[in-house]
Order: structure tokens, then sequence, then C-alpha cells
């Protein structure tokens, strides 16, 4: 292409980019005027803001699993990424933990969350629900609602709709208060009610169909000035949007040709639970999807999570939900971006953005079959020259194209407008201007990020120096100094009663716990030992249902322990003659947050309970008189807290046995700098970790299957939850989350208390860190993105912006301490595993090493002129780096830690 055709090109690109800019723009604002009042609509193609169509990128970040000191970093990155709107639930059991008493304080500031996605000129998306789902403890409702008299949730109950229209009004009128819907000039410009309750509804028969228009119209009439959608609901009525959850929405259509096709939640990760693998989800496959949804006439699309966080405290939801909610989003559980998943979406971003003028113009696109499995979708239009230079145009016409080729294994070669185009496997190419090609969903160009988190990162002890601390296989351990008090393992307070009988456990605990004492005493006669040594049997309890974990104890011993939802448990007795002390403890691990009919699934113990094998038959102990208590004696006498002073702490000793339920506590200090801290809890076994009065949420050693995790993660072809599993055979988790804003710098509290057995003199501190970094970018790769915006306006275009580039970048705090490969030729491996091909520039270091060390971020041209020359005429030629980042504070440190990676 000559140098005419380049800066024709950019230049169309540069003038699409400053329609977007003029045409769609917020304006800032001081204060909190965060924008200049404007309505919201909708037709059958998009939203309408301000009477224009726009289409839009949404960034899903739940404010509870994040601290709000983290949030105004996690905004600024979505908006960098090319985010247009936040998207969140709305928790009603944190915002209202008991009926009538509110909470929007700390992680639950939501007036504040808003306003900060305001004031980075990004728009908002409050899903109030007030069901969430979102793997969130009771799928975030409060528990105390299943007290209301005949309630039932989510259908045509009276007492739940006023509950339900209590909440939602109190969220709607806040919202109208702060003046933050559009119409006040805030960003607020969506809401929805219900949440993905078409998966159910079939459950609740008439019930269900009559909740469904009910919640509509309550919603419509409080007022809100803003549509309200109901995801995965396509009978949703005429003045709510219905809109997709799924990995794939290209194909979805909504119940209403008068309504805009929306995607809710594309999710880009998934969930995990104790014991299972950790999924992962290729970008290629990410941004295909993304792709293929505005490609066949999409406009709203939200990254389910873009953010995912932590569950701390008690707030992940059941079954067996793990304390990470970290869905392998493109920015992680710490708030680092994650290499290369941000950084392909936000080039995949910027290539939307330059067809968005096309998009808003068209109502829909021309269909063109190009293959047996390639396609493209062509938006054109014509506009009117509104005072802008069009000159450049042969005529005042807009046009963007998407080439797909959804075979799932053979790259193909196509003919479009007359040109040809090769297509990578299931992938989509994007082309702004219907000619040129400035992404492809399966060519990334984007820097892989390595996090650091398997080496212990050195920590400073107040109680010894740090080296007497180092263990002799390099890792620095938080203390070897431990108080620790074991927990009465039976009913241990005058708070305990006695009934007749076994209750639900929910009904007892009102979640104010995880754990529930059952007790009850069993005579056994000498008959009855002479039975068991005749017969060569032991007694057995047995009970109908149990969820989620059962602990059996006689006369203080525990002799059996049940995981399970709702199973059915055998465990063989061992009593003494005499009297016998049967205590049972039953515990939750998130309470169920997905299904009908959630307030009668409850916890603990469900049907007959009994223990057979006696001399004289079996006794059922279901209405026998039983003991309850509520809770751990820990957790009455609030060890968690600074402010408990108990004089039972004594010295753990090294050699001490580990037992079970167990407190522990000891002080620590942590590194300074910036990168986000982790406590590595592979010693312990189970349990719940609090670090200066926080809760940072349960922990578990649980080990995911051997099985089942691929070798080669394969983009191509349709995406699950069990493709590209990673972990077999490992603890689920092993890293826990500490806000940096909840630590100090020394002597920050550590209580643990350990339910398994476990070595706390085995846990240390971890910093999260991208470490290393790796970029491969060639010849035959498209130019940077990164040139095609606002910026580029008013600049001389030039050929030497279509070379293509390689970009580093290292995250806040850190900057690049040495180039550890770098060949320009025809380098083979990938990152971590670099080596040098038959061609390559002997300059390839020194080049990359002047351009980026010292520096936090850098790029250079793939181009033969920046290597002296061109080492092998007529070939392809690939530029390959690896590097280091490090943190001018903790470099020494890091050398150290990072010489044996």
């Amino acid at each position: 292409m000559g140098k005419n055709r380049n800066q024709l090109v950019v230049a169309v690109m540069c003038i699409c980019v400053f329609i977007v800019v003029i045409k769609y723009g917020v304006r800032e604002t001081e204060a909190e005027e965060y924008f200049k009042p404007f309505n919201v609509t909708y037709d059958h193609r998009a939203l309408i803001l301000d009477g224009k169509r726009r289409f839009l990128i949404s960034a899903g970040i739940h404010y509870p699993r994040a601290t709000p000191e983290m949030w105004p970093d996690l905004i600024a990155k979505s908006k960098e990424g090319g985010a247009d709107v936040i998207e969140t639930y709305v928790f009603w059991n944190g915002h209202e933990p008991e009926r009538g008493q509110y909470n929007f304080e700390g992680r639950y500031d939501l007036v504040k969350f808003v306003k900060l996605a305001a004031s980075h000129g990004l728009y908002f998306f409050l899903r109030i629900g007030p069901y969430a789902c979102a793997e969130w403890n009771f799928g975030g409702f409060p528990v105390w609602l299943r007290d209301i008299p005949g309630i039932e949730f989510r259908t045509n109950n009276e007492p739940f709709k006023e509950e339900m229209k209590r909440f939602v009004s109190k969220v709607v009128n806040l919202m109208r208060e702060e003046k933050l819907f559009s119409w006040q000039g805030g960003p607020i410009i969506l809401l929805q009610i219900e949440n993905e309750y078409g998966n159910i509804e079939s459950s609740y028969g008439k019930g269900g169909k009559e909740y469904v228009q009910w919640a509509a119209s309550m919603a419509i009439s409080l007022g809100a000035g803003v549509p309200w959608v109901m995801c995965r609901q396509q009978d949703a009525p005429y003045d709510i949007i219905d809109t997709c959850n799924a990995y794939y929405c290209d194909g979805f259509k909504p119940n209403s040709p008068n309504k805009p096709r929306m995607w809710t939640e594309n999710w880009d990760g998934w969930y995990t639970q104790w014991g299972g693998r950790l999924p992962h989800r290729p970008v290629e496959d990410l941004a295909f999807a993304v792709a293929r949804f505005f490609q066949r006439g999409g406009s709203f699309q939200n990254y389910y999570m873009y953010f995912g966080g932590t569950n701390f405290g008690r707030t992940a939801g059941g079954p067996l939900q793990i304390t990470s909610y970290d869905y392998d989003a493109p920015i992680d559980e710490y708030g680092l971006l994650r290499e290369p998943k941000w950084s392909h979406l936000k080039h995949l971003h910027a290539a939307l953005k330059l067809c968005e003028p096309s998009l808003v113009a068209t109502d829909s696109p021309t269909y063109i079959k190009l293959g047996p499995k390639q396609e493209a979708h062509v938006y054109e239009a014509y506009v009117q020259n509104e005072g802008l230079n069009l000159s450049l145009f042969e005529s005042p016409r807009i046009c963007s194209a998407f080439l797909a080729n959804i075979d799932e294994r053979k790259e193909t070669t196509v003919t479009f407008r007359g040109q040809r185009y090769t297509i990578p496997p299931w992938s989509v190419s994007v082309l702004p201007d219907c000619r040129n090609t400035v992404f492809n969903t399966a060519k990334v160009t984007a820097q892989t990020s390595v996090k650091l988190i398997e080496s212990d990162m050195p920590t400073v002890s107040s109680i010894l120096p740090a080296q007497q601390l180092r263990h002799h296989n390099g890792i620095y351990y938080i203390s070897n100094s431990w108080m620790t008090v074991k927990e009465p393992l039976n009913v241990w307070s005058k708070n305990n009663f006695t009934v007749e009988g076994i209750w639900e456990h929910l009904n007892v605990t009102k979640d104010q716990s995880d754990y529930l004492w059952y007790s009850t005493r069993i005579y056994v006669s000498d008959s009855d030992i002479l039975f068991w040594e005749e017969n060569d049997v032991h007694p057995k309890l047995t009970i109908d249902g149990v969820r989620d974990i059962l602990h059996v104890f006689v006369n203080g011993q525990l002799i059996g322990d049940v995981v399970g939802h709702w199973i059915k448990v055998v465990q063989t007795l061992q009593f003494s003659p005499g009297y016998n002390d049967l205590t049972l403890l039953t515990q939750t691990v998130g309470l169920q947050n997905y299904g009908a009919f959630l307030e009668k699934d409850g916890a603990g113990i469900r049907g007959t309970i009994k223990i057979t094998g006696f001399a004289n038959g079996e006794i059922d102990l279901s209405k026998s008189l039983w003991t309850y208590q509520v809770g751990l004696w820990g957790e009455f006498l609030k060890f968690s807290s600074e402010e408990n002073k108990n004089s039972e702490w004594v010295e753990l000793t090294p050699d001490a046995i580990p037992s079970t339920f167990t407190w522990y506590k000891t002080y620590f200090d942590v590194p300074g700098g910036m990168d986000p801290v982790a406590l590595d809890l592979r010693s312990m076994g189970k349990g719940q970790a609090w670090v200066n009065g926080h809760h940072i949420g349960r922990y578990w050693t649980r080990v995911s299957p051997n099985s089942g995790c691929q070798e080669v993660c394969d983009y191509r072809g349709a995406y699950n939850s069990d493709k590209c599993s990673t972990n077999c055979g490992k603890p689920t988790q092993t890293l826990y989350h500490v806000p940096r804003s909840w630590l100090k710098a020394t002597t920050n509290l550590l209580i643990i208390l350990e339910e398994t057995g476990g070595n706390p003199f085995g846990i240390s501190v971890k910093l999260h860190s991208s470490i290393i970094i790796c970029a491969q970018v060639s010849e035959s790769n498209y130019p940077s993105l990164q040139k095609l915006n606002s910026d580029l306006i008013g600049e001389e275009v030039s050929a030497n912006n279509m070379i293509p580039e390689l970009h580093l970048h290292c995250q806040e705090g850190q900057t690049i301490s040495f180039i550890t490969f770098a060949s320009f030729g025809t380098p083979g491996g990938s990152c971590q595993n670099f080596s040098r091909g038959n061609c390559h520039a002997p300059t390839s270091l020194s080049v990359v090493s002047q351009a980026c060390q010292g520096k936090r971020s850098c790029s250079i041209k793939i181009s033969d002129t920046i290597f002296g020359g061109d080492p092998c005429p007529g070939v392809v030629k690939t530029l390959s780096v690896e590097a280091r980042c490090t943190s001018p504070l903790n470099d020494g440190l890091f050398q150290e830690a990072v010489s044996s990676f």
C-alpha cells in the first residue's frame, strides 16, 4: 500500500473517532455535575442517549468485592480498557442486614461507587434485582426475609412483593435523592428488575407469570426515568427490555422487534467451588464472542466480570463457593491487569469504536455469505456533512464491516469487495472502513504478564529479624511466635436451649454464624455392649440428609466428618457403657444462591435421624431432646477483634500436634510498596481468618480432581466452564487477598480459626505482582490501535503510524529493570521459553534495552531500520521480548526472590 493510501486510511479512521468524541462524548465538569442532563430511550437498534444511538461496552464490578480504596483504580482501569459503562448488582443482605436497618457505608457505599464512576466520565448500569445470584450468600436475600409469616420468594406472594417493593423503592429513591439518574445529570442510564427469573419461572406455575407482570409494573411505577431490563426473561412485558446472559449472545433476539439486542452478562470466565478446578476462558474466544455480537446486530455488552474481586467475610454463596471471585476477569482479584486478556479486549474495543458511526447510522447490516462457514456483515450509510471535513471520502458515506470465519479448525482466505482477506479459524476481522483490517480476534499482540504468586516475598517481623525467620527452602514465614486457645467441642454457654426434635439450621442461627451444635445423651447398657461383641457389629448414626458439613463427636472426640449437599449420612459410632454425649456440629459454607424456592432450602439436618444396631432395635432421635448452641465460643468472645483481651491464650510450641477447632493469633509486618498482599494458607486445613479485625474470608485446602485439565488450551470452538481448566490435583485456593488499606506497616493482628488441624507456622505473606512480561509482534500484524484514537487528531498522519508496534508495560509502582530475552528475526517458543531462530538481528537486545529499561512502559516499531537493517530479506520477521518488572523500593528483595524463578 502506498503512502497516500496509508494517509487516507488513517485519516478516515481519525475522523470516525472524532465523530464519536464530538457527538457522543461527555463533558468534564466540576463538583458533582457529571453530565449535562440527558434522557435515555431506545429503539430496535440501540439505547438512545440524549437523542443519539450508542453502542456501549460495560464493565461488571461488584462494589462489596473490593474496598473503597480500590474502587478509583478499578474504575480508571475499566475506562482505560475501553468501557463506557460500569455495571453492578445491588446486594440486599449487605444493605439491610436487619429489617429496617440500612447500611450504605464502607464496602456498601453504593452512592460513592456510582459517583466515582461518574467522575471518570462513565455511565452506570444498576441491577437492583433485588435477587442477585452472583454466587453471593443466599443470592443477595437477607436471611430474615425467611421469617416473614407466609412468605414465598419470587412468586405472586403478597408478603414477598411488599418487602421487595420496599427495598427496590429504597434504592431508586436514594439514587434520585443523590441526583444520579441521567435526566438529573447523573450517570445511571439503565436499571434491572429481577434476575434470570426465566430459568425457574415454570417452577411457580401461574404465580410465576403473574409475578413477572407485577415486578415489571412495580419497577416502572417508581418513576426512575430510565429503561428497565430483565435478563433471561423471554416473557418480559413490552415496556421492559429482555436481555441475554451466556458465553455467546450473537444469535439472541429480544421478544419484540422494538427492543435492542443487549447482552447483560458475557461470562469471560466462571466461578469456582471448593475442591474444583480453576476455569480459564481464552481471550481469543472471548474477543470472538464480543465481535460476533456486534457483527450480528448487538448494541450493549457487559463483561461478567470485568473485575471479580473477593468474597470477604461470609459473603460467598453456596454450595461451597470459594473466597476468591477472580472469575478469570480482565482485572484480577487483586486489581492487577490480567494480560493479554485486558489489552487484547482494549484493542477490540478501540476497533469497535472506530465502527460506531456506521453502526449507529444503520438500522440493520447487509449479510454476505463468503464461504461455507465464512460470512460478512456490512454497516453502510450515507451521512450529512455536519461541519466535518469529509473531502477525503469519495462520497459522504460511512462503512464498517465484520468478516467472520466460524470454522473451528481451518484458516480461510475470502474475497470481499474485490480484496482478499485471510481469516484465522474461529475469529472475526474488523474493518472500520470496509477495506482495511485493524483487528482480528485471534491475533493477540498484547503482552503476557506472569504473576509471581508462587514464589514468596520476604517480610520483616517485629518479633524476630527477617533472616531468623527464613526457612531453609527460601520461604519467609509470617511468624515463629504464635498464641493458641482450644475451642470447646460441645455446648459451651448458658445461652443454649433444649427442645424436642431436630430444628432446621437457619431457623436457629439466622446465619449469624456458620456453626450450630446439637447435643443429646445416649444410654448404653451392658447388654448393648455384649450384643455388639457377640455379633461383631457397631451402632451406626443414620441421617436422611445433611448440608454442607457435619462433624460427629462422641464424648468430645471427633469420629467423623461429612461434606455434601443434602446427602445421606451413615456413620459408625463408638460408645462406652453408661451415658454418652452425642454431639453434632452442622456447618454452612455459603447459603444456596441459585434456584427456585430458596426460602425452603435451608441447611443442617433434614429428615429422620436415628441410631441402628442396639440390642433392642434402632433408636429414633428425631423426637429426642436436643440441646442447641449457636456459634463458637471464640466467636462469642470476639477473638477476631483487637478488643479481645482473653487471658486464656497460651504460647504455641513448634512441635505441637495440630488439632481441630483451635484458635491461633500472631502479629506480623508486611513489605512496603504498592504490590497487593496475600496470605498463603496452604499449611492449614479449613477455617476462617481475620486481619486487624477484618474478616478476609473462609479458607480451605480442599484439593481439585487429578483429571480434567487440558495440557494445551485451544481457543477454537464453543467454550464451556470445563474447557481449558487448570490446577488439577492441587488445592483450589491457597492465597487469600488482604487489601493494603486493611494493613499497617507493623504489628498486624492475624487471627486464625482452624477447624480440621493445620500448622500456622507454615503461613507466609506473599506479594502479588506481575514480575515477568512478554510480547511477540510480527511485521504482518496490524498497526497499533493505540495510534488510531482521538489523540492523533491534529497531528500529521504518515505511513509511520501504520507500522506494527510491540508494547510493554509494568504495573503501577514498577519499572522494566532488565530485558531477559530479545530477538528480531525468526524467534521460536513462547513466554518464559523464547529461543533464537536462524534469523536474528544482533542489535535486538541493545535496541530493546535502550527503549525500555528503566521505564514503566515502552513501545518498539517492528521495522528493519530500527534494528540496523534487514537480518533476513524476504522473510516475515517477528520481535519477541521477555522482560522483568521490579519495584524500586523492593528491587533487592525481588532480585533475590526471582533469581531462581
